[in-house]
């Protein structure tokens, strides 16, 4: 708890059994009150991994829901149980923890409502292995999003993000994709309804047993990404009328 705040992390997991000790452990108890951990169907031993580490709140999905599915159920779970501040961490160990008090401290001390851990900031990103061409994507799809938002952010696909309470009850989520491109409508929603997004430098790891998608899935995400910065953009001159756009209920 920080400044009287109730902090939950979120633990988005498939197929997360190899790395999800070692995640867990470098998260700090400190300041963190609660876990939740979301199975999306694995196929190895995530959920049994969790009950041996003593994670209280285990929510597992009887069908595969998607990366964006499964963070609707981890956001969900998290306003259930009374959170002020949830961080979406990976259990892949691609994230540290270890920026989970800098990343809450923002929020708590109401400067921010939305924080994300930056890849691109620094040079963390080529130095902890990321793909050449996912770089270069990563800064192409971010340039053209940051002039279609008028916006200017490092990155809009990093997976380390920290939220309000306050953020996760106004946007509409839930009305979201079930994919990958979950992450960047939420971006969008966000900026649309007015927040601020603070960004800190994080170092990042990709290695054998890190989830990443593939160039089909990531050619579906990318297209995903373009079509939600148009979207966005049309919202605001008030051609189109979007439902994610709506205020949630």
């Amino acid at each position: 708890m920080i400044n009287g705040k109730k902090v939950v992390v979120v633990l988005p997991a498939y197929n997360a059994a190899k790395t999800l000790e070692i995640t867990y452990e470098e998260i700090d108890f400190s300041i963190v009150d609660e876990v939740i951990l979301v199975d999306d169907r694995s196929h190895d031993d995530t959920v049994a991994v969790a009950k041996a580490l003593g994670i209280k709140h285990i929510v597992v999905h009887e069908k595969n829901k998607g990366y964006g599915g499964n963070q609707k159920s981890c956001y969900n779970k998290a306003l259930e149980i009374g959170a002020d501040i949830v961080v979406m961490l990976h259990p892949d160990y691609q994230y540290t923890p270890k920026l989970i008090p800098a990343m809450t401290h923002l929020i708590a001390s109401g400067q921010y409502h939305v924080v994300l851990g930056s890849r691109i900031l620094g040079k963390g990103a080529l130095r902890g292995g990321m793909p050449l061409i996912k770089y270069v994507a990563n800064r192409g799809l971010t340039l053209f999003q940051n002039i279609l938002m008028n916006a200017k952010l490092s990155e809009y696909h990093t997976g380390y993000r920290a939220f309000s309470r306050e953020v996760l009850q106004k946007v509409n989520y839930r009305a979201n994709s079930d994919n990958f491109v979950f992450d960047n409508q939420m971006l969008a929603q966000i900026w649309y309804a007015g927040y601020d997004i603070a960004e800190i430098t994080c170092p990042t790891k990709y290695f054998d047993d890190a989830s990443s998608i593939n160039m089909k899935n990531s050619t579906i995400y990318g297209l995903g990404v373009l079509k939600t910065s148009v979207q966005y953009r049309l919202q605001k001159w008030k051609l189109i009328k979007h439902k994610i756009y709506e205020t949630a209920d």
